[in-house]
């Protein structure tokens, strides 16, 4: 009778380990932590499912404004997106102060990584006194988020850019289809953001909230994040017939481009799902320097950019068109 109990004690245990191990294989296989060689930074992606979702908002919506129609279907490939904005941590090893920090690395790589330009010193403090170690970056220009992601795809030898405006959107959705990811009413938003009624005029350290569906922080609030598209009013009604897949407005100047999610400084009806922002030279008013910093927005404190990375990674001649698009090269 003992034996009989020890086997079938034995076998529960072994079917709970299995279960274990099985989850935890699974969990490696949709996340992954990047760490920093020679650095104690690092952050984490996470990978979201391919689909199909309705973007843009319905005229019924509570504060939808007119450029969030007409409502359409939109195809979206799987990519890994990072679980918390880009942090202060992070974007700091990129200046160019830094460099002396990845001496160490080999010469080659030492040379892609020096290769790429980095940010002039700001005017002046760019966080404003609001907080650095785990918090989000803020006040940087596209131009400057996308060449940090050039510069750390160098660094760490995997393709990182900004989201799509279609990418985002959909991240941010996580499935659903109401006003916001957790559903249609703004007086959960505490849970999930931080906005103009609890941030206490400033941002708070990434994760601070409650994540979506899909394990992500901040999409809703915190900071606003920078997209890859040029802002057109009217661009959804080139695609409101059948479904159109991985759809991109590229940029042909620096302004407008695209900004989502809302900020510590909005209101719940900038927080929503579909809402746009879009940039302008109002963003640069206190910047004293003639010609305007390419890199610096003196008045973008409510801005930062979250990091994805395709799942089916693009050639190196895809990678060479895509930094020529965006960056001018």
């Amino acid at each position: 009778m003992k034996r009989i109990f020890f086997f079938r004690a034995l076998g529960i245990g072994l079917c709970l380990l299995s279960a274990f191990y099985s989850r935890a294989q699974n969990e490696r296989s949709t996340r992954y932590t990047e760490r920093i060689e020679g650095t104690d930074v690092s952050f984490e992606m996470v990978l979201i499912p391919s689909g199909t979702f309705t973007m843009g908002s319905p005229d019924s919506e509570a504060g939808r404004r007119e450029d969030e129609g007409p409502q359409h279907q939109v195809s979206v490939d799987s990519l890994w997106v990072g679980k918390f904005e880009v942090t202060w941590d992070l974007f700091e090893l990129f200046l160019a102060e830094n460099k002396e920090v990845f001496s160490g690395l080999p010469d080659e790589k030492r040379m892609q990584v020096d290769a790429v330009t980095r940010p002039t010193p700001p005017f002046e403090d760019p966080a404003l006194g609001m907080g650095r170690k785990g918090y989000p970056v803020v006040n940087v220009s596209p131009y400057a988020a996308l060449t940090f992601c050039k510069w750390l795809s160098a660094l760490t030898g995997r393709f990182y850019r900004l989201p799509t405006e279609a990418e985002w959107e959909y991240v941010c959705r996580a499935g659903s289809q109401s006003a916001y990811s957790f559903g249609d009413d703004p007086a959960r938003l505490n849970e999930y953001a931080v906005y103009f009624e609890n941030s206490e005029a400033q941002y708070a350290p990434v994760g601070s909230k409650k994540p979506n569906a899909w394990g992500l922080y901040d999409l809703h609030g915190n900071v606003a994040e920078w997209t890859l598209d040029q802002y057109d009013a009217d661009y959804y009604a080139r695609h409101s017939d059948g479904v159109v897949h991985a759809p991109w407005n590229k940029p042909t100047s620096l302004y407008d481009r695209v900004f989502r999610g809302g900020s510590w400084d909005d209101d719940p009806e900038d927080l929503r799902s579909a809402a746009r922002k879009k940039s302008g030279m109002y963003l640069q008013k206190d910047d004293p320097q003639v010609p305007k910093s390419f890199w610096w927005y003196t008045n973008a404190s409510y801005i930062g950019f979250r990091l994805v990375s395709p799942a089916t990674p693009p050639s190196p001649a895809e990678i060479k068109k895509f930094w020529a698009t965006v960056l001018d090269e």
